[in-house]
């Protein structure tokens, strides 16, 4: 019997505010430290037994001086700070318990995860195998959040036993166990049983499936993705392309690129206006002259383009400039 879900009215104060990540964060952290027991406890040198006699006279034996066999570095001795006794509990205020439940219910229905039903159960009996094909339907992840009302006594015996699936009443409801569950599901009767006890009277209201705003995209197909990552080089390799056919035709020079306009053996100038590493002669493109470290105009003139010999300025089409 396939499932019957309810586009219900969500109530914007509880289901559509904005999430605070660092509240639900402290939050959830108070609950778990309350849930610890804190009854760990270790004994200190003077609660393990044994140990009241002095193990031998203080002088006349050569060795260090010892009170008891029960201390800290004798084995069997006392432990030295260790943990004892305490309560972990954080002093959280009820109006931030609320808030962070708000803020992640609002999450949960945002991203299509939040989901109301008409019942997952149908009769008066009991059925697991009903209830788990009925959530079937509604999702497929692993870890489910059921909230009933406290009567229904049905959908509760037909859950409690499933595995990452978590079954609460509406008054249960907390802030932890909607972030640890992928989806939510609520009853009719504990949907608004909950909006009665929490929304105030009215409230703006949107119904469930305008709520949606992030839900899940499908993954893509993994053939898709190896096939553009494939044509990617392709599609890099073509600017590098335009880019060297352009410096050819500027130039002149065949195997000319961006940072060589000459071919082999020239070099753009550099931002910080230095030589490169190994070319020190300047070229001048106006006048399609080079000028030599010994040239009596070397510092004066600006280089356009740097040659590494001679012989390459002269290639290029360059001439010596005093000449």
């Amino acid at each position: 019997m396939a499932v019957k879900t309810i586009d219900a009215a969500l109530p914007v104060d509880i289901f559509g505010v904005q999430t605070n990540i660092p509240l639900i964060h402290q939050v959830v952290t108070a609950q778990l430290a309350a849930a610890r027991q804190g009854t760990h406890d270790v004994k200190s040198r003077g609660e393990v037994r044994g140990g009241g006699k002095k193990p031998y006279r203080q002088k006349g034996t050569g060795r260090a001086r010892q009170g008891s066999i029960r201390a800290p570095h004798y084995t069997g001795g006392g432990v030295v700070h260790g943990p004892t006794p305490r309560s972990y509990d954080q002093r959280t205020p009820k109006k931030m318990k609320a808030a962070a439940l708000r803020g992640a219910l609002s999450d949960r229905a945002r991203s299509g995860r939040l989901h109301v039903v008409e019942s997952l159960v149908t009769g008066e009996a009991p059925s697991t195998k009903a209830a788990v094909a009925a959530i079937a339907e509604l999702t497929t992840r692993r870890r489910v959040l059921v909230v009933v009302r406290r009567e229904d006594a049905v959908t509760a015996l037909s859950l409690r036993n499933v595995t990452d699936l978590v079954v609460l009443t509406f008054d249960q409801l907390n802030t932890y166990d909607v972030v640890l569950s992928d989806d939510v599901i609520f009853t009719q009767e504990a949907f608004e049983a909950f909006v009665e006890a929490r929304s105030t009277e009215g409230a703006e209201t949107i119904a469930l499936s305008a709520a949606v705003v992030e839900a899940d995209a499908k993954p893509a197909a993994k053939p898709a993705k190896k096939a553009s990552a494939k044509k990617a080089p392709a599609a890099q390799e073509a600017p590098a392309q335009a880019e060297a056919a352009t410096a050819t035709e500027e130039s002149g020079t065949e195997g000319a690129t961006k940072t060589q306009p000459y071919g082999p053996g020239s070099k753009a100038p550099l931002k910080s206006g230095n030589a490169p590493k190994g070319h020190e002669i300047k070229g001048n493109v106006d006048s399609m002259k080079f000028h030599t470290p010994d040239s009596a105009w070397y510092d004066q003139t600006v280089a356009e383009v740097w040659f590494d010999t001679e012989e390459t300025a002269q290639a290029a089409g360059f001439e010596k400039a005093g000449e």
